[in-house]
Formats: structure tokens, C-alpha cells, sequence
């Protein structure tokens, strides 16, 4: 194939320069030994060509020396790996099954193993560095055959053809897509095991990976001054290397993925058409569902152990709500991809523990300050608790701001924890807020966010005006609060029947990936106020805490969301008007003035 021609010639361009760079290694040796040899046979001497031969061998054995020296450090270095979920055949037999049918279609080696990341991609993962391998690296599929690429039995460790990579697939995938979709969408993956399985383009991916790794291994911090100085240079030519090479490498890989998806392009294309529409929405719901449901559970020491399954009733929420999504919820009578699976519950539990190391920073198992948590225990566990932790650490504030409560100026008590306190303290006077009064909001209007949010420029973090003090009071309570908090340890993963990959990334990196900024303190007391009204409500009026697939802790009220609430806490918050709020209440029946119970 053309295209795949191009990757090869890249390749060989990558091992180019390779070679170069060992001819530049071995040549003050071959100086050497010209000279030495010439020596030997007469052709020349004297005391000046004696003395040119010792300086030039001497050069030669430093250079050889330092050559062996990066030599070693690039091969011991350990290749980033994705953290991912191993998944062995006896676990998922219909899986391997599927996976290597469609192999057999595309004419390509089969992968070696499968490991699900939580994360809406997939890619094909090179794992044969002997730091990269785990147990699933050593477990011999029974059907594994030499012709596949797998490990057969009695071979030893060592494969008789060359290992296939990994094929990683997005947890998510497998929950929302239907089995011929999963299929359609991976066929441009696995079609990548083809031109991976040559030798140029194998060889050129491990000089460039091995690089990368150098770099990694000499930048790391906490070294002595000698070890540092020497890593230092072994770093330089790691990345003068890298730079001469990074060129080729971009286009061999370009090339190698424009095969790939050339050589798909017969199996299920028009299926995979449908399937891509797919793939963006369960990228958009995936997001939402970890920063608005799974990100409140994660602060407070609470893990979903059902991310994956959350994922589908959050796109199904959205396929009733968007009239965009309409129809996508028909796909649900189909058998979904999950059910090539033995045990979807506990894989999901797995990649659900992996999703809140990896964007909050959890610990790597589950302990009594971090524990699972289903769905139906979400709202009480969850959402209530963290009401009233919020609520709690608001009158805290007003304590030390020195608030006292509402409606009793003389009383030299302690203030009571009431919304009427919050709500006096961040009113405005009536002439004031004549001149700061927000437009009025309609009545009974659900505002839902878009499930993909427009970028928008961020407004400075300034709490000025009434809100200034409570709002800087509450950002100083949450920075304490952090700050006290025992430090997170190393630990092995869970492996209850599935876990996650041995321990390949730096455990202080952790969150690899952050979902949300800092908030600013409007921000932060926007939360801490609506927490207040909510806990009134639930205490007051007989409201309860509940669960939006899209926007996370709700409150219901006689069974139905109060949507409406956050427009009524913002024009207190930012403009001190507390009519609107103020008369929400009154409908609802909630009572201002009644204290609330806090944690």
C-alpha cells in the first residue's frame, strides 16, 4: 500500500538518524584503530603520530563510554504507559472473540490484550518494555496461536513473532454503544496493528520512545548535584536526538494512521459513520457526568463505583430533554456493547476508581475516608451531606465575620443557623439596590445548561461590594481545610477480580487531569448560599435532595427539579436583591427563619 510505504520510509528516516548517531559514537574508535594499525605495519611512526594515536584512543574511550552511558539510560528508562484497566479473556471471551473477527477481516494481527481507560477514546498502546508488561502481559489466551502474535504456550516469555500492541478502549463506549458500533468505531484501531507489526516502523517507535523516556528520567527533580549534572548531559543529546528525528516520526505515525483507516475503510464503514455522531456525544455526556455528578461525591471522600452506567442514564436524560438527542435512545433496545463482558459491574467499579484517581487525585483504594457509593444512595450520602458541610462552613464565616442573626440586633448569643441570617447579611438597602437591580426572572422557568458549554473569558476574582468579606472568608475556610488534610499515599490498586494496571506514573503528578479551575469567591459563595436555601427547604418545606443525570445535586420539590433556584441565588449574591428568592421561598413554603441542621 502507498500509504503505508510512506510510514515505512519515514521509519527508515527515523533509524537514520539512529545510525548517525552510533557513527558518531564508533568513529574516534575507528580513528583509533587506523592508527593503531598503521603503527603495527610501519606505515607510519615517529613520536608525534605516537602521541596523536594516545590522544585519539583516549577521545575514543570517552566517547564509547559516554555513548554506552546514554545507551544504558535509554533502555532502562521506562515508557510512559497509560494508566488503563487490564481485561484478560477469561473475562471477557466475547470481546477477544469480536476483536479478533474483526482482525481477521482486516487482515492485521490481533492485538495481545485489551485494557479499558475512563476516558472516550481508543488507541493501540506498545507495552513490550519489559517495565510496561503486567500480569495480563504474561496471561496465555487459550486460543493464543503463533500466527497471531500472541504469547503460546510453552514458549517462555519470549514470543516467537513480535508482541501486538495493546488495543485501549474507552470505558464509556462499551456502556453507551451497541455491540456493531463498538465494532464499526474500533475498526480503524485495530487495522493500526498492521503497519505496527513492522519491523522498521517497531524499531523507530522503540528508538523514539526510548528517547522520550530519557528526557523523563533526567529531568526528574530530587538528584544529587553529580548524578544531576550527568543526566543533564545524557538529557542534551536525548533531546538533540529527539529533535532531529521528531519531524519523521509526526509523519510516520500520520502515515501509519492514514493506512489504518484506508485499510477499515471495507469493514462497517457505513455503520462507523452512524457510530462517530455517537462517539461525540458520549465524550459530551462523559464530561459532564464526572465534573457535575462525580466531582461533588470525590470531594466529599465518595467514589461512584458506576460511572459508566451513569453515563448512559445521563445521555438518555439528554436524548428526552434535546430534541438534537431525539432517537438516540431508540439505540437502547439493542444489545449494548457492555454485555461482551462477564462481569460489567465489577469493570465498571474498577474504571470508576481509576476515573477518581486520575481527575481528583483519590486514593488507589477504598478505605473509610474513601469509600463506593452507589446511585441510590448518591442523593443522602452525597448531596445532603454536602449541603450542609457548605452550610457549615458558611455560618462559620458569619461567626468569625461577627453576623449575628437575623431579626435580633440586641441578642449577644450565638447566631443561629438560619437563611434569614445569610440572607439580611447579604441584602442590600433599598437604595442601593434600586440602582443594582437585575432583570426580573420569570416564573417557573427551567434554565438547563447546553451539555456543551460555549468558551467564555474569565471574569476576575473580585468579590467586591456586600459579599466581599464572606466570599474572601469562605475562600480562606476552603484553603485551610485543604491545607489540613492528611497527605495522599502511594498504594497498589484494587484488584478485586479486575483492577488497574500496576503503578506506571509518578503518584505526585496526581490528578493527571484536573476537571475544573479554582472557582473564584463569587463563585464559592454562590455554592455556600444555594447550599443554605436548599438545606431550608429539605428542613422547612419537605424538599429533598436528588440526582440530574446533566447538572448534578438537585433540589426536588414535590418530585420536580427546582430549576429555577440558581437565577434567584445569583441576584442576592451578585446584586443584593433577595425579592426573588425571598418570594421562591414563599411558594414552596420554606421558612427563612427556622435554623437548619448542619453537619
Amino acid at each position: 500500500m502507498g500509504v503505508e510505504g510512506g510510514a515505512r520510509s519515514r521509519a527508515l528516516a527515523v533509524l537514520r538518524v539512529r545510525s548517525r548517531a552510533l557513527a558518531v559514537a564508533l568513529l574516534p574508535a575507528a580513528v583509533a584503530v587506523v592508527l593503531l594499525a598503521a603503527e603495527v605495519t610501519g606505515h607510519i611512526g615517529g613520536a608525534s603520530w605516537g602521541t596523536a594515536r594516545w590522544v585519539v584512543t583516549a577521545v575514543a574511550v570517552v566517547v564509547l563510554l559516554a555513548a554506552g552511558a546514554i545507551a544504558l539510560v535509554v533502555a532502562r528508562s521506562r515508557p510512559a504507559v497509560s494508566p488503563t484497566v487490564p481485561i484478560s479473556e477469561r473475562s471477557a471471551p466475547d470481546l477477544y472473540r469480536m476483536v479478533r473477527d474483526l482482525a481477521d477481516r482486516l487482515d492485521v494481527p490481533a492485538p495481545s490484550a485489551i485494557a479499558l481507560t475512563p476516558d472516550c477514546d481508543s488507541w493501540l498502546e506498545d507495552r513490550t518494555h519489559p517495565a510496561a508488561r503486567t500480569p495480563t502481559d504474561t496471561a496465555t489466551p487459550a486460543t493464543a496461536s503463533p500466527g497471531n502474535g500472541m504469547r503460546v504456550p510453552g514458549t517462555g516469555d519470549r514470543p516467537r513473532t513480535p508482541v501486538a500492541p495493546v488495543l485501549v478502549i474507552g470505558s464509556p463506549f462499551l456502556w453507551w454503544m451497541r455491540v456493531a458500533e463498538l465494532r464499526a468505531v474500533l475498526a480503524p484501531v485495530v487495522a493500526g496493528t498492521g503497519p505496527s507489526a513492522h519491523p522498521d516502523i517497531a524499531a523507530a517507535r522503540r528508538f523514539v520512545r526510548g528517547l522520550d523516556a530519557a528526557v523523563a528520567v533526567t529531568s526528574a527533580p530530587g538528584r544529587g548535584p553529580l548524578s544531576r549534572a550527568v543526566l543533564g548531559w545524557v538529557g542534551w543529546v536525548a533531546r538533540l536526538l529527539l529533535r532531529s528525528c521528531r519531524e519523521h516520526a509526526a509523519e510516520m505515525e500520520r502515515g501509519v494512521a492514514a493506512a489504518a483507516a484506508e485499510r477499515a475503510q471495507a469493514v462497517d464503514y457505513g455503520v462507523r459513520i452512524v457510530a462517530q455522531e455517537q462517539v461525540g456525544l458520549a465524550y459530551a455526556g462523559w464530561d459532564r457526568l464526572l465534573t457535575r455528578v462525580a466531582l461533588p461525591a470525590w470531594r466529599m471522600g465518595r467514589w461512584p463505583s458506576r460511572l459508566d452506567a451513569g453515563v448512559v442514564a445521563a445521555l438518555t436524560e439528554l436524548s428526552r430533554r434535546d430534541r438534537l438527542a431525539e432517537g438516540f435512545a431508540s439505540r437502547l433496545g439493542e444489545r449494548p456493547a457492555c454485555d461482551l463482558l462477564e462481569e460489567p459491574g465489577a469493570v465498571d467499579e474498577a474504571t470508576s476508581l481509576l476515573a477518581a484517581r486520575l481527575f481528583h487525585g483519590g486514593p488507589a483504594e477504598a478505605g473509610p475516608d474513601w469509600a463506593p457509593i452507589d446511585w441510590q444512595s448518591y442523593p443522602e450520602e452525597v448531596v445532603d451531606r454536602k449541603w450542609r458541610a457548605d452550610a457549615a462552613r458558611l455560618h462559620r464565616v458569619l461567626d468569625t465575620l461577627g453576623v449575628r442573626d437575623a431579626g435580633d440586633s440586641e441578642s449577644r448569643g450565638t447566631p443561629g443557623p438560619t437563611l434569614a441570617r445569610v440572607m439580611e447579611h447579604l441584602a442590600l438597602d433599598p437604595a442601593e439596590l434600586a440602582l443594582n437591580r437585575p432583570p426580573d426572572v420569570p416564573e417557573n422557568v427551567e434554565t438547563t445548561e447546553p451539555i456543551i458549554e460555549p468558551d467564555e473569558p474569565d471574569e476576575p476574582d473580585e468579590s467586591e461590594g456586600h459579599g466581599a468579606a464572606l466570599a474572601g472568608g469562605l475562600s480562606a475556610e476552603i484553603a485551610r481545610e485543604e491545607a489540613s488534610a492528611p497527605a495522599r499515599t502511594a498504594a497498589d490498586p484494587v484488584r478485586a477480580g479486575q483492577g488497574a494496571d500496576e503503578v506506571l506514573w509518578d503518584e505526585g503528578m496526581l490528578p493527571l487531569f484536573p476537571l475544573q479551575p479554582p472557582r473564584t469567591g463569587r463563585e464559592l459563595l454562590a455554592d455556600h448560599v444555594t447550599a443554605m436555601v436548599c438545606c431550608a427547604a429539605v428542613d422547612t418545606a419537605g424538599a429533598t435532595p436528588g440526582l440530574d443525570w446533566l447538572d448534578g445535586p438537585s433540589l426536588l420539590v414535590d418530585g420536580e427539579r427546582a430549576a429555577d433556584l440558581s437565577s434567584r441565588v445569583l441576584s442576592l449574591v451578585e446584586h443584593g436583591d433577595p425579592t426573588p428568592l425571598r418570594t421562591w421561598l414563599t411558594r414552596i413554603g420554606a421558612r427563612p427563619e427556622k435554623p437548619v441542621r448542619l453537619v
